[in-house]
């Protein structure tokens, strides 16, 4: 913990003490607002700490290259049986197209 923390850790107990000797309502918003700030002080206290946008987002987009090179192979395999499938219905369609036309001129 940082000693901003821990500083104002000890202003929160103290102003709480002495506000619910004045007035508990005003002792308890002290209360609760101190220490919300108190969280926001040890939350600022480690943000520079922490990797920005920018670097998160390379290491991101590291993880998405590595992960499109794995399956490379799967995507060509997909686009083969796609190929495959698409070959098949033209097929069928010339087959379908040459039946109407044989029964047309009957």
């Amino acid at each position: 913990m940082s000693k901003r923390t821990v500083v104002a850790g000890a202003v929160w107990v103290l102003l709480s003490v002495l506000a619910f000797l004045v007035d508990p309502v005003l002792g308890a918003c002290v209360l609760i607002f101190g220490g919300i700030g108190v969280v926001v002080v040890q939350l600022a206290s480690s943000w520079d700490e922490h990797p920005d946008f920018a670097a998160r987002e390379l290491v991101r987009a590291r993880k998405r290259k590595q992960k499109w090179e794995r399956d490379a192979g799967k995507r060509e395999k997909d686009a083969a049986r796609y190929a495959a499938h698409q070959a098949r219905q033209a097929e069928k369609a010339r087959a379908a197209q040459e039946r109407g036309a044989d029964e047309r001129a009957s």
